[in-house]
């Protein structure tokens, strides 16, 4: 409660931001019609479920920016409900994808990564701003890539590797230069530490 004080009312019910709490119920909802899908209709209603979420993660940025909508809770809840929902896919996917595990553990391992550096970062007073154009690549190809495997679950399991591979090349792209950027920032701090200690 400490935390959502901080931020107005109208930052927490802003359009952009209730597109993000959209978001988020429908990752349940996404859930439960993926595993008791059976028939070919039923995984279409979940991809449906996916392609919804997908556009209310595209509406829910084009309009804050686009309408100077852009808040702080807003750069928190939104990336949220990304990983969430990212996570989620990857969860369910292996209930019935052979080797999906593997993707779960490349995704988990960077968000880990992401959090750790992120928070080391903000006791230095610095922080990513924003989302990388990488980032954004990984993710469309992510989504794309999923909703192939949640609409056509009778894919060959030849093509679903090679989508999974195709993922996971994007993953790993986007992480290696997420490191990248996050070891550049960790130098440019030491720099200015050591500058400030010389001048003392």
């Amino acid at each position: 409660m400490k935390i959502l004080a901080k931020f107005t009312k109208k930052d927490l019910w802003s359009i952009p931001n209730i597109l993000c709490y959209i978001r988020l119920l429908l990752i349940p909802v996404f859930v439960i019609q993926y595993i008791k899908a059976e028939e070919p209709g039923e995984y279409m209603q979940a991809a449906a479920i996916v392609l919804a979420s997908g556009l209310t993660d595209f509406l829910d940025g084009f309009i804050a920016r686009t309408f100077n909508m852009v808040t702080e809770f807003g750069k928190l809840i939104d990336p949220m409900a990304d990983k969430l929902t990212q996570a989620a896919l990857l969860f369910v996917l292996i209930v019935k994808i052979k080797y999906m595990f593997l993707l779960l553990i490349l995704f988990v391992v960077m968000q880990l990564f992401m959090l750790v550096a992120g928070i080391a970062m903000l006791k230095k007073g610095r922080r990513l701003d924003g989302s990388k154009w990488f980032g954004k690549v990984s993710t469309t190809v992510f989504y794309a890539v999923m909703l192939v495997l949640v609409a056509l679950p009778k894919l060959k399991q030849t093509t679903i590797n090679i989508l999974m591979l195709i993922c996971g090349a994007f993953l790993a792209m986007s992480f290696a230069l997420y490191v990248r950027e996050y070891r550049s920032m960790y130098r440019e701090v030491k720099q200015e530490e050591m500058a400030n200690i010389d001048t003392v």
